[in-house]
């Protein structure tokens, strides 16, 4: 089972971050994104609502992102064709009448989370109660740090790094990998009807990596859990639980003991071979200290980098080995990867149809 480079259409995609899209409503740059292989142009109107318009001007094909906003329509920066934020054409120079065939695709969006989500597919068929929540991405009790890095790598590739965290040990040490991860074994579930894969792995005993470490003032051995939720296509939650060896959450669910980081990635793909990583870090602790946002967002960019550059590498072995029989060995620790592999063929298959 080839890690996959074709897209599931009629599927909900992070395009951005809320914060790039329109800086002030209405106003601000137009934000150029490619998704699926579908070049879109986001912007937002004087209401502040996010708009996804194909980035192509139907006259000579200019990229709408080039152009500018006027009162809440968006202008082509080459000759002008005027357009709503449905992709009618409104205004065409030289001439009153506006060809009945002059529009663009828009694409239903929808803003939760922090993310724009766009709908990549059949518009009828959108449903924005479908969107994958993280709540806490936006919630008032965390802190979050954030950033986005692209990939020169197909978005299947980064699926299997991150449900697969034994990596951490050989990858991120030094960072985030100790002994004990790559030791421990998982427990996997999937629910392939829901697109949804799960991933445990509960470390009793372990070693503080200088992630948690030198952001929550652990020293030595700590007990340390990563629940892994992969909402396909593109949705990973990451959550993690960094408390004193021999501390359990109580029977009525609190845990005052442990210091809870949620960790999401947005694996969304832009083209067959590239992938744009949208990374978070949420946490309950030390929420006002700026230097602990600083530490984790820098130490966290460091982490991603260290993927990313992994990752191109693979890519290029990958492409260069295509269609030759080459033997892909998997093992226990590869049960998720797998899982998405398989719920990520379903949907490129039911979207095929």
């Amino acid at each position: 089972m080839p890690v996959p480079t074709a897209f599931a259409r009629d599927q909900w995609y992070v395009a951005a971050y809320g914060s790039e899209v329109g800086g002030e409503a209405g106003g601000g740059e137009i934000l150029a994104r490619t998704v699926c292989g579908e070049p879109l142009a986001l912007y937002r109107t004087p209401e502040g609502e996010a708009v996804a318009l194909a980035d192509r001007c139907v006259h000579r094909r200019y990229p709408l992102s080039e152009g500018t906003l006027e009162d809440g329509r968006l202008v082509c920066g080459y000759h002008g064709f005027t357009y709503d934020r449905a992709g009618s054409c409104v205004s065409v120079p030289g001439q009153t009448r506006v060809p009945r065939t002059a529009r663009v695709a828009s694409y239903p969006v929808a803003e939760l989370d922090g993310f724009i989500w766009v709908w990549i597919g059949d518009p009828a068929r959108a449903d924005a109660s479908a969107v994958p929540r993280a709540p806490w991405l936006a919630d008032p009790k965390r802190t979050v740090v954030r950033g986005m890095e692209p990939l020169n790598a197909r978005y299947g590739l980064l699926i299997d790094n991150l449900l697969d965290l034994s990596h951490e040990t050989f990858l991120h040490g030094g960072y985030i990998g100790t002994p004990e991860v790559a030791a421990t074994p998982i427990t996997t579930e999937a629910d392939e009807e829901r697109g949804i894969v799960r991933v445990s792995r509960h470390m009793d005993d372990a070693e503080c990596p200088p992630f948690y470490a030198d952001s929550t003032g652990l020293k030595g051995r700590v007990s340390r859990w990563q629940d892994i939720e992969y909402h396909a296509p593109c949705l990973y939650l990451l959550h993690s639980r960094i408390a004193p060896v021999g501390s359990v959450p109580g029977a009525d669910g609190s845990d005052p003991d442990a210091f809870h980081t949620e960790i999401a990635y947005a694996i969304t793909p832009s083209t067959e071979t590239t992938t744009y990583d949208f990374w978070l870090v949420a946490r309950d602790f030390a929420r006002e200290d700026e230097k602990v946002s600083d530490f984790l967002h820098d130490f966290n960019r460091t982490v991603v980098l260290q993927d990313v550059t992994a990752l191109d590498i693979l890519e290029k072995v990958t492409a260069e080995e295509e269609g030759r029989r080459v033997q892909e060995l998997s093992i226990g620790i590869d049960a998720g990867g797998l899982a998405a592999r398989r719920v990520l063929e379903r949907m490129i298959a039911g979207s095929a149809r």
